[in-house]
């Protein structure tokens, strides 16, 4: 972890650009227990092996576009589908179909439990407000402003890019720079004087890769070591480090 007496100030950025799952939101939480259901009931039907681990949520889904996770994880057991089209119902064995899937389990546990974002989190953008940093939203999530929404915070934001942005405009997933480069454009700051906060190591990587001047990890579980190597320049445990 970053000693908090080495930490930038953020408010003197020209913007600050936030992922969403983990960083704002314990959703992070939601869509790996989303993914750990789906997946160990399809690994059940399709008898493929070894089993899912959160393990496998970090290296191959987290941070990624919901189709590129899918394809990505099966891939890493061999496992090849067709693509589909993000149409397909859940109930289709695609790579779509499957995403769609997970998606369903998300929805139900977010419409039955709600979400709260985390406190750091919050303390740290009444703090940039205040001082007039422009922020915005960098997610993968095509359920981005639903998260936002049922956060309550989706006013604060003037920019989301989000999963459904980057399948509409062909953006390519994280860790490529795609998501954040174009989040910068849309918000009208230059990454080389902006910073990114991600959790997710295909995040830090993309946000290094766009050319951030700061990419702040925070370590929601991934391990400080492990942002540190993708890209980040600083690693925090929750965002009130940047506020206290």
């Amino acid at each position: 972890m970053t000693d908090s007496r080495d930490l930038p100030d953020l408010t003197t950025f020209e913007g600050v650009l936030f992922d969403l799952d983990g960083v704002l939101t314990p959703t992070a939480e939601v869509h790996m227990r989303a993914w750990k259901e789906m997946f160990d009931e399809l690994f059940a039907a399709w008898r493929i092996e070894p089993a899912y681990t959160d393990r496998d949520y970090f290296e191959y889904v987290d941070g990624k576009k919901r189709y590129d996770g899918v394809a990505s994880l099966l891939r890493s057991r061999d496992v090849e589908v067709p693509w589909g089209d993000p149409s397909d119902d859940p109930s289709e064995d695609t790579v779509c179909g499957v995403g769609n899937r997970k998606n369903v389990v998300f929805s139900r546990i977010l419409r039955s439990e709600g979400i709260q974002p985390y406190p750091g989190s919050i303390a740290l953008l009444d703090l940039l407000q205040a001082a007039g940093t422009p922020i915005a939203v960098v997610s993968s999530s095509k359920n981005a402003v639903e998260v936002l929404e049922a956060a309550g915070i989706r006013d604060r934001f003037p920019v989301v890019m989000d999963g459904v942005v980057a399948e509409r405009d062909h953006l390519a997933s994280k860790p490529a720079p795609d998501v954040f480069a174009e989040a910068a454009r849309m918000l009208g700051v230059d990454p080389a004087r902006s910073a990114a906060v991600e959790d997710a190591l295909s995040g830090v990587r993309s946000a290094a890769a766009a050319g951030y001047a700061v990419v702040v990890g925070v370590d929601r579980g991934v391990g400080a070591d492990d942002l540190a190597a993708a890209g980040a320049t600083v690693v925090v445990d929750d965002l009130a480090a940047f506020v206290d």
